[in-house]
């Protein structure tokens, strides 16, 4: 897979941005916690985008359907995202509803995606660090979930451990709804995204 791959930069704006959330580097690859890197890497796949790296996140650009996109993963570390989506927004001039932002969520079970137009954390770090940063909650955003086989005091080793084999065969599809689901919201919108693939 090329996710890591660098490219020249050729400087195109975009209409939306997706911006799936996760932590940069080897350790971190395959697991929950990164599932947001895995969709805006499906998506890349898609639409034949390249990446390279630019200001705080490694970036792709994009059409889809006479649509500019761009597709970012935020290499600040998830507690640290807002650092990276605030960037995202200035340089591009990107209104913050015209972004995706997708996270994983312990409270879905394996599989399930959400789309909401906007809300609260859930008490996902990488979304309250974004509110902050923005100091708002008005931007859409996707869930995928991950489930919550943990015990008492596990949820961060939980969600930095890898998706197990039978997992996979749930995640899997997720991601391919959830880079469907993406590409909806490039080209009709949020609410059309949320009643084609809530679920």
């Amino acid at each position: 897979m090329g996710f890591f791959s660098r490219k020249k930069d050729k400087g195109a704006g975009s209409n939306r941005i997706i911006i799936g959330l996760g932590n940069p580097g080897m350790k971190y690859e395959g697991t929950r916690h990164n599932i947001g890197f895995e969709v805006v890497e499906a998506i890349a796949d898609r639409i034949n985008a390249d990446w390279k790296d630019k200001g705080r996140s490694t970036i792709a650009d994009g059409r889809w359907r006479g649509r500019k996109l761009l597709l970012a993963a935020p290499q600040t570390y998830m507690n640290r995202s807002g650092l990276a989506v605030d960037e995202l927004l200035r340089r591009n001039r990107v209104d913050p509803q015209n972004i995706l932002v997708v996270v994983d969520d312990i409270h879905l079970d394996t599989g399930v995606i959400r789309i909401r137009q906007k809300g609260g954390t859930g008490g996902h770090n990488g979304l309250d660090d974004i509110i902050d940063w923005l100091d708002s909650d008005d931007f859409p955003r996707m869930r995928i979930g991950v489930g919550n086989d943990f015990g008492q005091g596990r949820q961060a080793e939980y969600v930095l451990e890898q998706f197990s084999s039978e997992e996979r065969t749930l995640i899997d599809p997720a991601i391919e709804s959830a880079r469907d689901a993406a590409l909806t919201f490039v080209t009709d919108g949020i609410v059309t995204a949320m009643n084609r693939f809530n679920g």
